[in-house]
């Protein structure tokens, strides 16, 4: 385990697993954050009620989170060959992380926004602002501290997604655990892959949750 290639192949798996989890999910809020948005606004409840767009929006979000990670990876083949031009690797884990964790995150999003008390939209609506002016000065501001706390879990399950791509060709330390400590039986590496994993899991928790803190007002 310690010899020094196998260190150097540990040290890339690392910084794989960092690339494809930061990349997707960042790419995953470009699409989920505006889902999630969507959602609320198109609510019954929201500042701009549309059933259909509700509801349709929230059927197509459901069914794409109900397929496990695995399943879903594999379907999505043929559109990550398209759009990267191969389906191993760290850029094609990427596209799989990306459809998985953008449904997630929306509903994330959603459940943010809602937590804000409906007196404060109330008053905004009561002032005259528009549907966009709630959403960008009143929604988005007051569930600040909420998103924060989302967006921890949406990286560190991710992350998770990423470890589970290595059984399908993603690289990254879940590779690492599947290739040396499942496939050949070399179990000390596979127990250090978990460790790191669960080490960067914690890291990632508690710069959300500081983040989540020091952006929360009632404290």
């Amino acid at each position: 385990m310690f010899k020094e290639g196998m260190m150097t192949v540990v040290g890339i798996a690392f910084w794989e697993s960092i690339y494809m989890t930061m990349v997707s999910t960042f790419f995953a809020y470009i699409i989920g954050l505006p889902l999630g948005l969507i959602l609320v606004m198109t609510d019954k409840e929201g500042v701009r009620p549309m059933p259909n767009v509700h509801r349709i929006l929230g059927i197509v979000i459901n069914i794409v989170r109900s397929v496990p990670f695995l399943i879903l990876f594999v379907t999505i083949m043929p559109f990550t060959k398209l759009v990267i031009g191969t389906t191993i690797g760290s850029k094609a884990a990427i596209v799989g992380l990306l459809v998985a964790g953008a449904p997630f995150i929306a509903r994330l999003v959603e459940s943010s926004l809602k937590e804000v008390e409906k007196g404060v939209v109330e008053a905004a609506q009561s002032m005259g602002a528009s549907p966009i002016q709630i959403l960008v000065k009143v929604l988005l501001p007051e569930a600040k501290p909420s998103l924060f706390v989302g967006s921890a879990i949406a990286v560190t399950t991710i992350l998770g997604y990423s470890a589970m791509a290595g059984f399908v060709g993603g690289n990254g330390l879940g590779a690492i655990a599947i290739n040396y400590g499942y496939y050949r039986g070399q179990e000390d590496i596979m127990y250090v892959m978990v460790v790191l994993l669960v080490i960067i899991v914690q890291v990632l928790q508690e710069v959300g949750m500081q983040i989540a803190k020091r952006t929360d007002k009632r404290l």
